[in-house]
């Protein structure tokens, strides 16, 4: 897991965007023990299936600013 990442403290990696609740992509990964990129590989192969339309979107550059601007522990973030 994500050094700092604390089984039990999930809400703190939860943010608000576009008016819905989110996690970023490499804290859930962290949380399913797995690397970002095999977690957003599976999304996109099963998105019709297992999960709802509505379940993953991308940011775009200037919400990716705010979010890391907001967040210190993202700064890391690739665009």
């Amino acid at each position: 897991m994500e050094e700092g990442l604390i089984k039990g403290s999930y809400e703190s990696l939860v943010f608000e965007s576009r008016g819905y609740k989110v996690m970023v992509d490499i804290n859930l990964a962290a949380l399913y023990e797995t690397e970002t990129k095999v977690l957003k590989q599976q999304v996109k192969r099963n998105i019709i299936n297992r999960f709802p339309l509505d379940f993953m979107f991308e940011l775009t550059k200037e919400e990716t600013i705010q979010l890391v601007t907001n967040c210190d522990r993202l700064s890391t973030r690739k665009d």
